[in-house]
């Protein structure tokens, strides 16, 4: 199983993501370190593109295809706009499993407007246990991070990452054909990018870019770099080893954030929201089982 370790590794430094990302924003505007850490993003994907030659297909591309694209760019933009600024108010505990929901959204939109019936009653099971759990991790009371705001604030904002990470898989499902996997993940990565320098512009926080202390900006490009790490891995490993088990252990990286939060960062996590979290690992697994006779 010489893909296990690259699975393995997609989801640590997947869950390293955001605990890196967290410490960097915690003097720094949360808008601004979306825009640096997608540079560096950025830099991975199009690296990945050239390691499987899929660069020379872009004239192939067509309209539609660079129409989805462009929107799908702009939701994966707003989505992880809305995630940091959620990162910015409350702890990793209380926005990743919000953040990591998605997939209720993602699972209905597909079964509306795209027909995906197969194993119907197993993906709402699975979905109905993953909001359950949901539920049970989201805590509105307190916030140990310094600076952190109680209240629903952060909830909105981690609402809306959810909510645009769905529309971006759905938006992909519907328009993006023809095109290789990793160079759309790279041209969308470049919509996102653009995207997110235009709110820093729009804010007003450019000039800050000069103030960012070099400790956060370490933190917030170690953020991109593991994130394009995960990347690299996750595509090494769907190489080498069978989809069925690589994406299950890929989900796993919530796991390592609440793990890392809860050891690194300190941050407490309640028996309610240990419940929780077993909940949300159980419906995603249930999500995953194969249809019965496949």
């Amino acid at each position: 199983m010489i893909w296990l370790p690259y699975a393995i590794g997609s989801a640590v430094f997947a869950g390293l993501t955001a605990i890196l990302a967290k410490i960097g924003v915690r003097n720094t505007p949360s808008n601004l370190t979306t825009a640096i850490r997608t540079a560096v993003v950025l830099v991975f994907a199009w690296l990945v593109v050239f390691l499987v030659g899929s660069q020379t297909t872009i004239g192939q591309l067509s309209a539609k295809t660079l129409l989805f694209l462009f929107l799908s760019g702009l939701a994966t933009g707003a989505s992880w706009l809305c995630y940091f600024r959620a990162l910015h108010l409350a702890d990793v505990n209380q926005v990743a499993p919000v953040d990591k929901s998605s997939i209720i959204l993602t699972v209905l939109f597909a079964i509306v407007l795209l027909g995906e019936t197969t194993n119907l009653f197993m993906r709402l099971v699975g979905i109905t246990v993953i909001g359950v759990g949901t539920y049970l991790m989201i805590d509105r009371s307190r916030a140990t991070t310094p600076g952190a705001v109680r209240g629903k604030g952060w909830l909105v904002y981690a609402i809306g990452s959810a909510v645009f990470a769905a529309l971006t898989s759905i938006l992909g499902k519907i328009g993006i054909t023809g095109v290789e996997s990793n160079l759309g993940t790279a041209l969308r990565t470049v919509v996102v990018l653009v995207m997110a320098w235009i709110v820093v512009g729009v804010a007003g926080e450019v000039p800050q870019l000069r103030k960012v202390a070099r400790r956060d900006l370490t933190f917030i490009v170690l953020s991109g770099v593991a994130t394009g790490a995960s990347w690299l891995c996750y595509y090494r490993a769907l190489q080498l080893g069978p989809a069925s088990l690589v994406v299950p252990i890929d989900k796993l990286s919530i796991l390592v954030t609440i793990a890392f939060a809860t050891f690194v960062l300190h941050e407490k996590l309640r028996r309610r929201a240990v419940v929780g979290l077993v909940l949300i690992l159980a419906g995603t697994l249930l999500m995953l089982l194969p249809a019965p006779g496949s």
